[in-house]
């Protein structure tokens, strides 16, 4: 996360003053910080823990110390620093960390060595101790332009037996440009930020209490004649973080939590690339969703209604089981309703290439992206689940529509994938027509008339059966050019299953947007039969097997796309004429 975190102090001699500060660095270190960093002579990390590696190299000099540093350095000059003002001791490098994850430092000093940052700082300190305070002085806050960056700051006191009050004030700030991403990490900077909190008062609480046993200030203070409040403390006005908190360590331990906040804030938030707008299937996915939602609450609506009436029942019916439908009826639902089995009879389009054979695959195929229903007749339930489960990846969503094991026929307008049992017989009238497929079935069942192929990789699910395909008229040699497509990428052996698929996807999606160009030339615009041909021309659809398919894809469109089109078409802006 670009942003800096700084513990501040308001000092009652200097005013509101910057103690330690944490910044990122994505860049080389500052002049100076390169050739001190020790990470080549062999210099042992003083903590290594969750990809950050800390040690106490930064600079030669801190910018508060010394001639040449005062000269250069944004920071205060060292007369104008008392001991509460100052955290790291003179000549101390201050801290750095390395995270080997991504290659960023985190480097801790009293300042920041860059002007612009310091002057950031430095203003984001004056406003969070002097005029941007929460009811109470005491808790969290917000404020911040785009000039100056935004802050998060958490204003608090710890306890000082020789302070005015007994306590001084203290902030820690989170200082940034991205003000959405700085409002979003509130609820994460606030719990972590009031747990440094609670630790420093804790440990401050416990010097208090034992300084107040040893030597009561309250009583000693009224007991004193009066005198100016400043001059009764014998230069003991200020005093370091420290030694309120008698913990010697408590900057390197500010600078590892301090690192710590910085890089779990940047990783809890990521941002996702939407890539345009949701495709045809998602639309649909989710308007089925939301019928199937709308169905069960009518269903619980209806069967409260029910229970409220309390039917009465017919004599002997007591104890009796009753269901809403027979177990043996066919279960008719959607491809959004329908939720396929984690089967491995057939593993891919390919697979199912191989075990049926090309000729058998192409024209099962073509009667699937031609929308002709598919009947799939075998004992084996799981074998249908697991055929449908493949071949519906070759049609958009909205065009699906599958019984996945029935005991009786269903017609071709309820769906166009349909599972059966080898004892179903099949109406005469559908049989001459055509316009199904009926596909492989038990060996030992009476075939019907037709091409037969005996399976060839025989899978165990498949083990002892033929394909039976029946087609009165064989489909064309051309066929439709998705079809080709398809066909040419399952045969190529250098794409993988996962790659052939992607594929299978941009097929979808390339012919998809030509079926809502046809769609709006042909049902909103209107258009005469002549330039729809022109159009199909310039598509590359203009074949008798193409336009099949967008005649039949069309039906798939979401009610949501078709919705949009009819309300842009009647809007005052369309009415007007075009040139």
């Amino acid at each position: 996360m670009n942003a800096i975190v700084a513990l501040c102090h308001f000092c009652e001699l200097h005013g509101p003053r910057t103690l330690f500060c944490t910044e990122v660095l994505h860049a080389p270190l500052p002049q100076g910080a390169g050739s001190r960093d020790g990470a080549g002579r062999g210099e042992p990390a003083d903590e290594d823990e969750g990809g950050i590696q800390m040690s106490s190299r930064i600079r030669a000099h801190s910018p508060a110390e010394g001639a040449s540093a005062e000269s250069s350095s944004p920071g205060p000059k060292k007369s104008d620093m008392c001991e509460g003002c100052r955290s790291l001791a003179a000549g101390h490098p201050g801290y750095i960390s390395h995270d080997k994850e991504t290659s960023i430092k985190y480097v801790s000093h009293q300042h920041p060595n860059h002007p612009q940052l310091f002057s950031i700082v430095r203003q984001a300190c004056v406003r969070s101790l002097s005029c941007e305070v929460c009811p109470g002085r005491e808790g969290p806050i917000f404020f911040g332009d785009e000039q100056h960056g935004f802050v998060f700051s958490h204003t608090f006191f710890i306890k000082d037996s020789l302070a005015r009050g007994f306590q001084r004030w203290y902030s820690i700030i989170a200082i940034m440009m991205d003000r959405i991403y700085l409002i979003n990490s509130w609820p994460f900077l606030l719990g972590k930020i009031r747990g440094i909190i609670d630790e420093l008062q804790g440990k401050a609480l416990k010097v208090f209490e034992a300084e107040q046993f040893g030597c009561p200030q309250r009583a000693q203070r009224m007991n004193t004649a009066f005198t100016p409040f400043l001059h009764q403390r014998n230069g003991n006005a200020a005093r370091s973080l420290t030694s309120l908190t008698n913990d010697d360590s408590l900057w390197a331990c500010l600078h590892t939590s301090f690192a710590w906040l910085l890089k779990a804030c940047g990783s809890r938030l990521t941002e996702k690339l939407l890539e345009g707008a949701p495709t045809e299937d998602t639309l649909v996915q989710m308007e089925q969703l939301a019928e199937l939602e709308e169905e069960s609450e009518s269903w619980d609506n209806s069967e409260a209604e029910e229970e409220e009436k309390g039917p009465a029942l017919p004599e002997g019916a007591e104890g009796r089981e009753l269901t809403k439908c027979p177990a043996e009826s066919s279960l008719l639902s959607d491809c959004g309703a329908w939720q396929p089995r984690k089967l491995s009879v057939f593993k891919s389009l390919r697979h199912m290439r191989q075990v049926l054979g090309a000729p058998s695959f192409r024209t099962l195929a073509w009667h699937v992206l031609m929308g002709n229903q598919v009947i799939w007749k075998s004992r084996d339930s799981d074998l249908v689940h697991s055929a449908f489960e493949v071949l519906r990846t070759m049609l958009p969503v909205g065009c699906v529509r599958v019984v996945p094991y029935s005991s009786q026929y269903e017609e071709a307008y309820r769906c166009n994938f349909l599972g059966l049992s080898p004892h179903v017989q099949i109406p005469p009238h559908v049989l001459a027509s055509g316009t199904s497929l009926v596909g492989p079935r038990d060996s030992e069942r009476d075939h019907v008339a037709g091409c037969q192929l005996r399976v060839r990789t025989t899978p165990a699910g498949l083990r002892d059966s033929r394909a039976h395909v029946l087609t009165p008229s064989a489909p064309p040699s051309v066929g439709p050019t998705i079809l080709n497509k398809m066909e040419a990428a399952l045969t190529n052996q250098n794409l993988s299953v996962d790659v052939v698929d992607q594929c299978l996807v941009c097929l979808k999606e390339e012919w998809m947007n030509k079926v809502k160009v046809l769609f709006k030339f042909t049902k909103v615009d209107s258009r005469p039969k002549e330039d729809t041909q022109k159009l199909l021309s310039i598509l590359g659809a203009s074949e008798e097997d193409n336009v099949k398919l967008l005649k039949f894809w069309m039906t798939g469109l979401s009610k949501t796309y078709k919705s949009h089109l009819m309300s842009t078409v009647r809007s005052p802006m369309a009415l007007e004429p075009r040139n």
